[in-house]
């Protein structure tokens, strides 16, 4: 192909082009993707600053909670300032260096989110299947060491795809037909095989996905069963309660993870928008479900907002 020749693996910068956008929605989906944005660092914030200030939630379960809102808070930062920056009428351009950080940063957060929820999912096992023992086996430690390994694996996770990304020697076309620099499409613009690229993301994400999820899947056989064991009708829909929200966030999370990743790579209209619900809807969505569904933390909000005079 002529727009390969001369290929290099270092451009100056990639333009991204965003979304199909009517001109007359655009001041409406900026409006939107700011609100989503400002919510959902305020929200995420907010867990932080509970968890921290209130003791009766120095816990395993929030410690989990907030890594989960650290990450959210991350990945919105990764992607919407960039967006809304092209919205509102810029170029798009990002320097290639900052290609680079964007589909690191973005798939090494996913990558340890989906580590990180099944971590969670262990751990409600552990409370709810072996109360008993549930202080002795989610000790500090070991708490300290499954965020550590859900950290590490995610940084690995996303070093290998970034690095196998740009690796491939790039023609002229600059312009990433996408509202991030992510796999699929950077690997429309390289000009050399990619077919080791797709095949090692299909087989890595769709791995790691599916190991993942099977994990949480016989953690919640083993949680319900369990809850079903109960005698009293109030303990069983107080076991079930600290569940219904990680529940909820693993359903959420894996619907767009699995549409654009476990599946031979298409890039259509669609992937972009589920990449945008992820990162704009899920980081704001995450703070509201554990807030609204869990009491403790609901009483951590409200004792926290009683002491302050501004709340």
């Amino acid at each position: 192909m002529k727009e390969c020749e001369n290929a290099t693996t270092e451009f100056e910068n990639f333009e991204l082009l965003g979304f199909l956008c009517p001109q007359n929605l655009k001041s409406l989906f900026v409006f939107f993707f700011l609100l989503m944005y400002i919510l959902s660092l305020s929200g995420n914030g907010l867990i932080l600053l509970v968890v921290a200030l209130e003791p009766h939630l120095h816990k395993p379960m929030y410690w989990f909670l907030c890594h989960l809102s650290l990450m959210d808070m991350t990945v919105s930062s990764i992607v919407l300032p960039k967006l809304v920056s092209w919205l509102i009428g810029g170029n798009g351009d990002i320097s290639f260096a900052g290609c680079v950080t964007q589909l690191f940063f973005f798939h090494f957060l996913g990558c340890t989110e989906c580590f990180l929820y099944t971590v969670m999912a262990f751990d409600r096992f552990v409370a709810i299947c072996k109360p008993l023992h549930y202080g002795t086996i989610m000790t500090h430690r070991v708490c300290f060491c499954l965020t550590v390994g859900t950290w590490f694996g995610g940084s690995v996770h996303g070093a290998i795809h970034s690095s196998l990304t740009f690796r491939l020697p790039y023609g002229w076309r600059n312009q990433v037909n996408y509202v991030l620099c992510d796999i699929p499409a950077m690997l429309k613009l390289a000009c050399a095989d990619t077919s080791l690229n797709e095949t090692v993301t299909l087989i890595d994400i769709g791995f790691v996905a599916m190991a993942c999820f099977l994990l949480i899947l016989t953690s919640y056989v083993y949680i319900i069963s369990a809850i079903l064991r109960i005698p009293t009708s109030k303990g069983r829909r107080h076991a079930f309660s600290t569940c219904t929200a990680h529940i909820t966030l693993v359903v959420i999370y894996y619907v767009p993870v699995v549409y654009n990743y476990a599946r031979p790579p298409s890039q259509d209209a669609f992937d972009g928008v589920v990449v945008m619900f992820y990162a704009a809807v899920t980081p704001f969505l995450n703070p509201v479900i554990y807030t609204l569904r869990n009491k403790e933390m609901k009483d951590g909000v409200r004792k926290l907002c009683s002491r302050k005079p501004w709340c």
